[in-house]
């Protein structure tokens, strides 16, 4: 019996879009808080914590088996205290009970359930259940913790002591100096798993994993290898032909389920997006595609129209399902897209892949990619490059106006201080690439919103932003993320104002987040709320890990302005991490980086005069992937202090040593060679 339940419960009152998806199912959910957690321990009840998030398929595929049936429901609310989580809002929780998870069934994932004792110690878990076998589960625990609770409590302590234990990162020597030896016995394991024929690694299902080929393009350009700069350029090209990309609307899904990035799963994060929009940048910046171009500014034009919000925020994410079904809102049959395309259907329909039997599983569904290369298209129909280009602009402006019209998928529009860091960098990072001011200038929109509606009145950082709230003591990321889009903002426009926000934030995060223990910053800050565990953040994963960009952060400010501390705290970090880089690359990508920027040292380049915009405009036309950009006519930047005049001056400096400046970009790069 499905879900009639007209009175909703207590996530009626909350903020977090997937918790109120959950405010009419029939269990007794509660949001995580003093109110359940002390009625768990007063009526000594086990705790059920759920965790999800809006754009999850399968979490919908939960609820709706299980949430919103009686039979469940009952079974549920008799002997659980039930939370529902949205692990966007709260990483600190889904955090803690992912490890317990991976401790207890050797992997993870969402939907995750987790069954604690009445003090949140968690005993028993695992992902996705059918109703029938939940229902099972939910009654063995329950019996359990009434006849034998003395064997819940051990499994709690073991379970505990394993979270605490875990991914434990000590300071160890610095190393007297990092060699180009070092990025080769990380790069040549790495270098196996390149899938050659489809581009990403060859598995599937297939993640974008932004940041790992953000470092591969580096190292590929730095280190003048051929085959891992080839490996990304040839990923970049066969992502965006996909389709995982939105052909019509700009815009990637979070992974494929295929290794041909074919079939999208067909949800839309903000954070992928963000990184990719970066990454496409900078591989613009480094080959001139012009593809690479195209991809960055339709997905900016995406989240301008469908993930923006009147405060010039950026929303979280838009779900896979629409009417119940995944991927409807996206995909065409032949017959509808013929209708549409007129004339030109044929050519467009191969252009898109679109066949009669329809190109997925779904029978005579069509998922739009690009299978044929423009060039044998041209060839075949005897038409030029231009004239193709203009029936597919055409095209898709038709398409997207038809689409407009269904029924959209859910959009989850909380604001995150993390997700809109990454934001407002990837449109900084756009407008350096591509000379864009309107980038610039929604970028910095964004920044002074959270500067001055999401800080704590200590200085710290909320987490999340909606219907003019903020109510979350920030984590780790959240200043990451901000801090590395304010050094990226300062970068674009010279003013320091973002540089001593950055600084500010920074001994924030020295002052409330530091470990006496590790060279590691905890994930969660000394004012937030006392979980089980206080963990660290450190493996790189469709996200770089917390811990990489705030090393990164303190490295770049502690040139900027030249701060030793910042400087050995960053060095530090690396040191501990380096021995684990070379044993899974992949997964300490942002590491990599930094490990990267320490063998080619990070050039600093100072810009004085009168004409400081056209030098750096023309800087820009070069990629210079290990730099860090100041500059103007007045500055109290150690750096720049005593080099100020109207004469155009370019200063490059490394490792401590400045040469003499020159007053053009093509004698700096000589500099630079």
């Amino acid at each position: 019996m499905l879900n009639t339940h007209s009175e909703p419960n207590s996530l009626i009152n909350a903020s977090s879009p997937y918790l109120l998806q959950h405010a009419y199912n029939p269990v007794h959910w509660y949001e995580w808080g003093t109110e359940a957690l002390e009625k768990a321990k007063t009526e000594n009840k086990l705790i059920l914590v759920s965790i999800g998030y809006s754009a999850c398929h399968w979490c919908h595929v939960m609820e709706r088996e299980c949430f919103e049936n009686h039979e469940v429901a009952e079974v549920m609310n008799q002997h659980f205290i039930c939370i529902k989580v949205d692990r966007e809002e709260r990483p600190d929780i889904d955090q803690i009970y992912m490890y317990a998870i991976q401790l207890m069934t050797g992997s993870g994932g969402w939907p995750l359930n987790c069954i604690c004792l009445p003090d949140q110690r968690p005993i028993y878990g695992g992902t996705y259940f059918r109703k029938d076998d939940w229902i099972n589960i939910l009654e063995n625990v329950a019996a359990l913790w009434r006849n034998e609770p003395e064997k819940a409590i051990q499994y709690a302590e073991r379970l505990t002591s394993g979270i605490n234990d875990s991914e434990k990162i000590v300071a160890v020597d610095i190393q007297e100096a990092y060699t180009e030896a070092h990025l080769t016995e990380i790069i040549e394991p790495w270098k196996r798993h390149f899938d050659i024929t489809y581009g990403g690694y060859n598995r599937a299902p297939k993640f974008p994993l932004p940041n790992n080929w953000m470092f591969l393009l580096r190292y590929g350009f730095l280190k003048d290898d051929e085959s891992a700069f080839t490996a990304v350029c040839h990923t970049l090209e066969e992502m965006s032909r996909g389709g995982i990309y939105d052909q019509i609307g700009g815009g990637f899904a979070r992974y494929s389920v295929d290794d041909k990035w074919h079939v999208p799963h067909f949800e839309k994060m903000l954070y992928d997006n963000a990184q990719l929009v970066s990454l496409y940048a900078e591989a613009y910046q480094c080959t001139k595609f012009d593809s690479f171009k195209r991809t960055v500014t339709e997905t900016i034009d995406w989240v301008f129209r469908e993930m923006t919000s009147a405060d010039g925020l950026f929303y979280a994410a838009l779900d896979a399902d629409s009417e119940g079904v995944e991927g409807k809102f996206y995909v065409w049959d032949k017959t509808e897209f013929d209708e549409i395309m007129g004339n030109d259907a044929k050519i467009i329909g191969e252009y898109y892949n679109i066949t009669e039997d329809g190109n997925w599983e779904e029978e005579q569904t069509n998922i739009l990619r690009k299978t044929i290369l423009d060039d044998d298209l041209i060839a075949k129909h005897g038409i030029d490059a231009e004239a193709l280009y203009d029936k597919v602009k055409a095209a898709k402006a038709k398409l997207l106006e038809v689409r407009s019209k269904r029924i959209r998928p859910g959009l989850d529009d909380k604001c995150l201080t993390a997700w809109n860091g990454m934001m407002i960098k990837a449109l900084a990072d756009a407008a350096t690439v591509l000379n864009h001011d309107l980038y610039y200038e929604k970028a910095a929109e964004a920044a002074k919103f959270i500067l001055a509606n999401l800080k704590t009145k200590q200085g710290g950082l909320y987490r999340n932003y909606k219907n003019g709230k903020a109510s979350i003591i920030g984590f780790l990321d959240d200043y990451a993320f901000l801090i590395d889009a304010l050094i990226a903002l300062y970068e674009y426009d010279f003013d320091e104002k973002w540089l001593n926000e950055a600084k500010a934030l920074s001994d924030y995060v020295l002052e409330n987040f530091s470990d006496t223990d590790s060279p590691m910053f905890f994930y969660t800050s000394a004012e937030s709320e006392s979980l089980i565990a206080r963990k660290h953040e450190v493996m790189d994963n469709v996200i770089p890990a917390a811990n990489s960009v705030m090393a990164q952060n303190l490295k770049k400010l502690g040139l900027f302005f030249d701060l030793e501390n910042y400087g050995a705290k960053a060095a530090e970090m690396l040191a501990a991490v380096h021995p684990k880089i070379k044993t899974y690359g992949s997964a300490y990508s942002n590491w990599a980086i930094q490990l990267l920027n320490e063998v080619y040292s990070i050039n600093e380049i100072a810009l004085t005069g009168l004409e400081t915009d056209v030098v750096k405009l023309e800087l820009s036309n070069h990629y210079i992937p290990n730099k860090i950009t100041l500059g103007g006519t007045e500055s109290t930047l150690p750096l720049l202090k005593g080099k100020q005049s109207n004469e155009t001056k370019i200063y490059i400096c490394r490792n401590k040593v400045c040469q003499l400046p020159v007053k053009t970009v093509e004698e700096a790069l000589g500099y630079l060679e």
